[in-house]
């Protein structure tokens, strides 16, 4: 894909629709704790899935200022009972400023709540990741969908997702032939690729059209490779510029030098007549 031309117009194009919270951004309310004593990635395999998938989501997201996306931070979902609160791993909230940065979200000042939650399992959190953080998102909060990722490969592959449906209740969504799930409400596919230098089974993200999402170490890389190729590019049309020009001077010598040749052998039969 021409990431130059491509990307930018696929980005316009499959951008979701939503419409703008009704609250304002916050920064952070006081009385309302906005960090704990946990480390943000569980493992190493969970940071290098964290960072890798937010890093993508917030470059795909990046033209749409009114797109927040949170990472492990706390999101308060009940006025008054500081209680009443939970940190994802990854989520997005469509509607909301993607500016400034909150200590904490805060689902009443802001006037939305997440409209997608992404946690990656870890042995301590999985089993309530798969079961009542699931609920709890979705049919408390009112999420509209959730996902979960095994990232350590040495688990067995797990990526699972629930949607919010018209009355409340929450229903998995269904799988592709490939295990891939498509988010409606972001209007992407995620799928999962495993990386073997690493260990890690990434989780990423497509456009409707399967075009992957690159992260900004990927485009840079993309970019820088673009560039070298253009240089080569430039490189043989400045030879092949100098050896036509070297052809075309050749040309016109030996077409003096026939010019001259033929002045002479007229000069010398004007002589001889």
């Amino acid at each position: 894909m021409d990431t130059a031309n491509e990307f930018p117009f696929k980005q316009r194009k499959y951008m979701p629709v939503f419409p703008r919270a009704s609250g304002k951004p916050t920064i952070y309310i006081e009385g309302y704790p906005c960090e704990d004593d946990e480390p943000m990635a569980a493992t190493g395999f969970h940071a290098e899935q964290i960072t890798t998938f937010s890093d993508q989501l917030s470059r795909y997201f990046e033209i749409n200022s009114h797109i927040y996306i949170g990472i492990d931070s706390f999101i308060y979902y009940r006025e008054g009972d500081i209680t009443k609160f939970v940190a994802p791993d990854v989520y997005v909230v469509l509607g909301a400023d993607k500016n400034p940065q909150r200590r904490s979200f805060y689902t009443w000042s802001e006037g939305v709540v997440p409209t997608a939650v992404f946690e990656f399992l870890s042995d301590a959190t999985a089993n309530q990741d798969r079961h009542g953080k699931a609920r709890l998102y979705m049919v408390d909060i009112g999420v509209q969908e959730y996902f979960i990722h095994q990232p350590d490969m040495e688990r067995r592959p797990e990526f699972r997702g629930w949607r919010r449906n018209p009355s409340g209740g929450m229903k998995e969504i269904a799988p592709d032939e490939q295990g891939g799930l498509f988010s409606e409400a972001l209007n992407l596919w995620f799928r999962w690729e495993e990386q073997l230098t690493t260990q890690v089974r990434l989780l990423r993200p497509y456009l409707p059209d399967d075009t992957p999402i690159t992260t900004s170490k990927e485009e840079h890389r993309l970019r820088v490779e673009a560039q070298a190729l253009a240089a080569e590019e430039a490189e043989r049309r400045r030879t092949a510029e100098t050896l036509a020009s070297e052809e075309a001077e050749r040309r016109r010598e030996a077409e003096a030098e026939l010019e001259r040749l033929r002045a002479q052998l007229a000069d010398r039969q004007e002589e001889n007549a």
